[in-house]
């Protein structure tokens, strides 16, 4: 998809309920699905990463449903789930397929996960190796990538688990074999990554233990699960109010889950005022109303490493923000981005500089100096996340940016440049299907 900005600078007004969180969505399809009885999520994302999970489900024997404002989940049981006839597609997403991999490892039947060109590029490896200290059977691609190929082992042993980054992928897929494990499996984490699986899981009458550990032989129960807005999607348009002048915006019942809200923290020392209203319980989460306005006098900081895993996914958006904001913005301890759908450091390094920013790459980071935008034509390589921000970067440039290889953000929010446009934005649509990329 090809997307076009004319940069005129329009400011941002009015409210909206952003999507709903694409990592709780994934989570309750998948515990729902291994559950006994009917659940009932309330606030699913309707995208096609989540889509790709629904799916998935239904071929290993639950049944999903919408119906009205809601999904409904017939769960197998632990121990109810058939095999599939086919390998399991996760198209794009990367947390459908690790998580379901910790599952399927433990299951007394074979089966194959599979994805997009994008995800096949992925690192598999890093979840490969605990599963496989815990007794399963894995075969990659050559170089540790999907398709994965699992020949399931229902005598899985607990085990401690030290992954050398925090990571919410890979602790969530060893805790859900630890489901089915003999034992105690706990993951500790050299810093603490998103806990959406630990916060969730107690939800289905299986206790998380401190550290974070789970013992296996368990039965989930059936459970209402309260999906709230994705932080992630709100980031968009806490941004861009943020850099246009004049802008103010009401983004309505956004999860404020301590692992999550680092971009909160970022916006605050850069000089954004995030105002919280009517902070309020959704089922395990916190969600609030958050009202933002233009910021004068946005400055660059550096971000400390140890908020990065609570902004991984946020860190394109800040990039963006860092491009408008005086003096110099330096992120360190986020290799992680090298490997998302993209190589995101290099792929918001390149547009950057197309529109006139100057930036230093570094392996694990970028220095990004404030200045005017230019326009220009920039690629956001396929990834959902890289695209956004460059749309809304675009908002300021001094002339049109076309952004190509943006197809990919139907995989979080579908909706992206229609609430653009509905809160006085400029983006239009000049190429639907994918342009070149994956």
């Amino acid at each position: 998809m090809k997307l076009r900005i004319d940069g005129r600078g329009a400011p941002l007004h009015g409210c909206l309920t952003p999507p709903g969180d694409k990592s709780i969505s994934h989570r309750a399809l998948i515990l729902a699905s291994l559950a006994g009885g009917r659940s009932r999520i309330t606030g699913l994302l309707d995208s096609a990463d989540v889509r790709a999970t629904a799916e998935a489900c239904r071929q290993l024997g639950a049944t999903v449903r919408a119906e009205d404002d809601s999904v409904w989940v017939e769960g197998t049981g632990t121990a109810g789930l058939k095999p599939p006839s086919a390998p399991l597609d996760m198209g794009n997403s990367g947390t459908a397929l690790r998580l379901l991999a910790g599952v399927l490892a433990a299951q007394p039947f074979a089966s194959e996960l599979i994805g997009d060109a994008s995800l096949s590029r992925r690192p598999m490896r890093r979840i490969v190796e605990p599963l496989s200290r815990m007794g399963a059977h894995i075969e990659t691609a050559e170089g540790g990538t999907a398709p994965l190929r699992i020949t399931g082992n229902p005598k899985l042993k607990g085990i401690e688990y030290r992954p050398a980054v925090a990571s919410a992928q890979i602790k969530s897929c060893v805790l859900l074999a630890g489901l089915y494990a003999s034992g105690r499996t706990c993951v500790i984490e050299p810093q603490l990554s998103r806990d959406h699986t630990e916060r969730m899981l107690p939800l289905f009458g299986t206790p998380v233990e401190e550290p974070c550990c789970v013992t296996g032989g368990g039965r989930l129960r059936a459970a209402d699960v309260v999906v709230p807005a994705d932080i992630s999607s709100a980031t968009f348009f806490l941004v861009g109010a943020a850099m246009l002048e004049g802008s103010d915006v009401l983004l309505r019942g956004v999860g404020l889950t301590p692992t999550r809200d680092g971009i909160l923290h970022v916006l605050e020392r850069m000089g954004a005022a995030v105002e919280h209203r009517e902070t309020r319980r959704h089922g395990t989460e916190t969600v609030a109303d958050l009202r933002v306005a233009h910021a004068a006098g946005l400055r660059g900081i550096d971000v400390p490493e140890e908020w990065i895993p609570s902004l991984i996914d946020e860190l394109p958006a800040i990039m963006a923000l860092a491009a408008v904001a005086e003096g110099t913005t330096r992120i360190r301890g986020a290799a992680e981005l090298r490997v998302k759908e993209s190589d995101r450091i290099a792929v918001m390094a390149r547009g950057l500089e197309t529109l006139g920013v100057t930036v230093q790459e570094f392996d694990d980071g970028i220095d990004i100096t404030g200045g005017p935008v230019t326009g220009g034509t920039v690629d956001g390589a396929g990834d959902h996340r890289c695209a956004m921000s460059f749309c809304m970067l675009a908002q300021r440039a001094s002339g049109p940016v076309t952004v190509t290889g943006a197809h990919h953000i139907d995989t979080s929010y579908p909706d992206f440049v229609a609430h653009v446009q509905a809160l006085g934005g400029t983006v239009e649509v000049l190429l639907a299907e994918a342009d070149g990329h994956d």
